[in-house]
């Protein structure tokens, strides 16, 4: 099926109207020669017919009737004129006779040659002869087409001249042929230059297009963008509709640099902060566990509020410190720092994970679903623990006593599928989209067993995409999984 016209390539559309308008052109200029030349030719024809009619008061004898001059019709024949016509009727209606005997009823042909006309042909004629404006006759039997007039002599007789038309038809058709021979070369090698002229103005125009191209190839929502493409300058010309496009393309490229080198600059900024401010945290936050303990130990008396409110102050200085540990660990990840590279047994890795939940959660049916062999892939032991260790924290949290989470390793070609699925109540349809950003929490519509910092999941994203995967969710009523795929290699 044929594309529509606004589907089409601006050079497709250029040429296309450029072709148009041409044969358009060509089409009117022709039709009008031809028609201008018909008219001239047809013009001439009855001057030539006038001409050859007139001849006759020139040559006519004493007794008004045609002389002999060689052949019939000779008298009326004008040079140049083609075929010509010669029939003179009595008053009674017979064909007369010339000087010399012969009947005047003939077509002459340029050569001499003469044919006598049938009895329809003559019937013809005078049927159609009947005034001085020529008419065109179709004669008939072999003879053809006629321009054909007539006059009545002294003694009554009826002469009709004709010449015939077939020089005119030829001429015409040559003409014809002459005009669509070369409007056909002309819109050819307009075609073919059109293209080559609409290419090499046009080029300028694909080299911005390639310039576009290559920057939305790039990489810009994060880490430090070095924007060089540029339009070349020499298609820079604000003089020329191109120029103007490839001046405001990188009008702009200089200012999405701009605002990306001070968007670069600033998350480098937070993240040097988050992490100085993590690093700082740390020791404040053991200092005070550490002291809470030792309070905790002092074998004389402490009263029960201020036992609890010492339990109080170890707790929430832990859940800080666990705080810091994330955003410190999301800090060194935001900023490339490099993971550790060796084979990590996923299988066992799950087992362990799954392991550690069960002791911090019985009341919910821990199941593990793995292959018979081992599955590899290389990255960071210790951070793929953390990844695996907060998908089921996140499940345990957000799921009520008794629902069935279950840890599945399965390998996919050339990448390995970690999932953790639950038969809770889902993750809400608004909160999908954002649930790796972070400090994202669901406690509007999970229900919670305990604090969440709303980290965790960003954790596992983040760790995901530092070793080369990416993070996946499926969520509804009674059906949750989250996956990471991660490479094998």
């Amino acid at each position: 099926m044929p594309h529509p016209v606004s589907r089409w390539t601006l050079r497709a559309k250029l040429l296309a109207s450029v072709l148009t308008l041409l044969a358009i052109t060509m089409l009117a200029t022709g039709a009008l020669t031809l028609v201008f030349t018909q008219q001239y030719l047809e013009k001439q024809l009855a001057e030539d017919l006038r001409t050859s009619l007139g001849r006759v008061d020139d040559r006519r004898g004493n007794d008004g009737r045609v002389p002999p001059a060689g052949f019939p019709g000779a008298p009326f024949r004008t040079p140049g004129s083609g075929d010509t016509l010669v029939l003179e009727l009595t008053s009674s209606g017979s064909v007369a006779v010339d000087g010399s005997g012969v009947a005047v009823n003939s077509v002459v042909d340029e050569s001499g040659d003469f044919t006598s006309l049938s009895a329809a042909q003559i019937e013809t004629l005078t049927a159609a002869a009947q005034g001085s404006s020529p008419v065109r006759v179709d004669v008939g039997e072999g003879v053809g087409t006629y321009l054909v007039t007539s006059r009545t002599l002294n003694q009554g007789d009826l002469l009709v001249v004709g010449l015939s038309t077939a020089p005119v038809e030829e001429l015409t058709e040559r003409l014809v042929a002459v005009v669509a021979g070369g409007s056909a070369i002309g819109l050819a090698l307009v075609a073919v230059g059109g293209t080559l002229v609409i290419r090499r103005s046009l080029a300028p125009l694909d080299r911005v297009a390639a310039t576009a191209r290559g920057v939305s190839r790039l990489k810009l929502d994060s880490g430090d963008v070095a924007l060089a493409v540029r339009v070349p300058q020499d298609d820079a010309d604000e003089r020329t509709e191109v120029g103007q496009v490839a001046l405001a393309l990188n009008t702009m490229l200089d200012n999405v640099e701009s605002a990306l080198q001070a968007r670069q600059e600033s998350e480098t900024q937070v993240r040097q902060f988050v992490a100085d401010a993590s690093h700082e945290l740390r020791t404040p936050l053991a200092s005070i566990r550490g002291y809470a303990e030792l309070t905790r130990r002092e074998p004389d008396p402490v009263p029960a509020t201020v036992t609890h409110a010492i339990g109080r102050v170890e707790a929430e200085a832990l859940r800080m410190q666990e705080l810091v540990e994330d955003l410190l660990l999301l800090a060194r990840l935001d900023a490339g720092r490099p993971l550790e590279r060796e084979a990590v047994d996923l299988s066992l890795l799950a087992v362990n994970a799954v392991s550690d939940a069960h002791a911090a959660s019985p009341q919910h049916a821990w199941e593990l679903d793995l292959p018979e062999e081992p599955v590899e892939v290389p990255g960071d032991q210790a951070r793929l623990h953390q990844l695996l260790a907060n998908l089921l924290a996140n499940a345990r949290t957000h799921t009520p006593p008794g629902t069935k989470v279950v840890t599945r390793v399965r390998p996919e070609g050339r990448l390995v599928r970690v999932s953790v699925s639950d038969d809770g109540p889902g993750v809400p349809e608004p909160l999908q989209a954002n649930v790796f950003e972070r400090f994202t929490r669901g406690d509007d519509a999970r229900t919670r067993a305990q604090g969440s910092t709303g980290l965790g999941l960003s954790i596992v994203a983040a760790v995901g995409q530092a070793h080369g995967g990416r993070v996946e969710l499926a969520s509804r009523p009674g059906d949750t999984t989250f996956s990471v795929l991660l490479p094998t290699a």
